[in-house]
């Protein structure tokens, strides 16, 4: 093959082993002119996945674009489909947009050839389609693809892509917010596990229980199956996702009011891994040792999720309760400030005050809210006891003694993944 680089702007290496034992290195054997491009190819991609595993993602990305650049352009669509996989998460977890843009336009590139070589599209191809269609955010057109896959790769007796179809399913219902359904699919994939031994799998499998127990404010469980995560995580010996581990159980302690063990795991995660290289980690980690590092905090306000944590009471769900949380967040934005009936009609209900029909709706509403949010006291009929939510001769204020954190909606956003895939993720 020469020096030359190809359209990857990579150059293959010289000299890499085929076999690789125990104390070798692929510069260390010289190459043997005997092997095929393909067997240097399959030998470079073993050790991508070896060093991803071993979460040094930088060698692995180098291994992978050398595995990439000894793949004959008209074959192996399904590794190469592998190996782009791979990249785009590496590329995800350090925020390299433009980069990880380019590996996802050559997958759609490499799929839509497959479907134009394959005599017949098998489950493999459907379930590769379907990754594709994720990266762009077509989750239905990906879902579609992912249940042709399970369905064909049941008939084609394939129990590993079963699995990952599974994996992959569940994935996709969770970025769509359908948890139970979700669930469903990680509990089919679980029994499945059962059968073929994939640690990595499985310790995906739990993280993303873990992710969605969480969601659903299940946190005992969350914790139970990020504890199991890390369990199937050390049999793999695989670390590159230990650290969301410890992030995934740091987040479910805060949101049970246990700071102290909020703040260790967090601090846990942000020292297991490289800020250099796991840089979406990093900043995520930060974001949440930001919002906890006061274990004297209230209320927490969560907007986008609409929930609040009070320092006593737990999680409180907002989410049919709109004007409440309208009221909530009015007065906690600008706590000191009071607001008589005529501002709270106007800001609230954007109408002109009516005392017809305001007076008894701000008194029923705010009384709704302070029975959600206040702690119980001796004497609750005393407003000087009232924590949060005081009322003077001026209207209604949100006590400016009271220590409030707000979700820091705006800084998590600039840490989402890239290309709707992280570690975790199937490939």
């Amino acid at each position: 093959m020469g020096n030359e680089t190809n359209q990857y702007g990579i150059e293959p290496s010289t000299s890499l082993p085929f076999l690789i034992g125990e104390g070798s290195t692929l510069d260390s054997i010289a190459i043997n002119q005997s092997y095929e491009p393909y067997d240097y190819a399959r030998a470079f991609y073993q050790l991508g996945k070896i060093h991803y595993d071993k979460a040094d993602l930088s060698q692995s990305e180098e291994n992978f674009k050398k595995s990439l650049a000894y793949f004959n352009e008209g074959e192996e669509h399904f590794s190469k489909l592998k190996i782009l996989g791979f990249l785009i998460r590496i590329c995800s977890e350090r925020l390299e947009n433009f980069e990880a843009e380019k590996w996802i336009t050559k997958a759609e590139e490499v799929v839509l050839d497959l479907k134009v070589r394959l005599d017949s599209l098998n489950a493999e191809y459907y379930f590769n389609f379907g990754l594709v269609k994720n990266y762009g955010g077509a989750f239905d057109e990906a879902r579609e693809a992912f249940l042709i896959s399970y369905q064909k790769s049941k008939q084609e007796n394939e129990p590993e892509l079963l699995a990952k179809c599974l994996l992959a399913l569940a994935t996709n219902y969770y970025q769509t917010k359908d948890y139970e359904t979700a669930i469903n699919y990680l509990q089919q994939l679980k029994q499945l596990l059962k059968i073929i031994n994939k640690f990595y799998l499985a310790g995906a499998m739990e993280f993303y229980l873990g992710k969605i127990y969480f969601e659903m404010d299940r946190f005992e469980e969350a914790l139970a199956a990020f504890d199991n995560a890390t369990a199937n995580l050390l049999d793999k010996k695989c670390w590159n996702l230990h650290g969301y581990v410890l992030l995934g159980k740091g987040m479910a302690y805060k949101m049970m009011g246990q700071f102290d063990k909020s703040l260790l795991f967090c601090n846990l995660a942000q020292s297991f891994s490289d800020p250099r290289v796991f840089k979406r980690l990093e900043g995520l980690v930060k974001n949440e040792v930001q919002d906890i590092n006061d274990s004297n905090v209230d209320i927490f306000l969560d907007r986008t999720n609409r929930k609040v944590h009070e320092q006593s009471l737990g999680v409180i769900d907002f989410k049919h309760r709109f004007v409440l949380l309208e009221i909530l967040f009015l007065l906690a934005k600008n706590s000191g400030i009071y607001y008589d009936k005529e501002g709270l009609a106007k800001a609230i209900w954007k109408d002109e005050y009516n005392p017809l029909i305001h007076d008894k709706l701000i008194y029923t509403s705010v009384s709704r809210l302070r029975k959600l949010i206040e702690p119980k006291c001796s004497d609750d009929k005393k407003d000087s006891k009232r924590k949060y939510i005081l009322r003077g001769k001026d209207g209604y204020t949100f006590n400016p003694l009271a220590k409030i954190r707000f979700y820091m909606e705006q800084k998590t956003s600039n840490y989402k993944s890239i290309g709707n895939v992280d570690l975790s993720s199937p490939i």
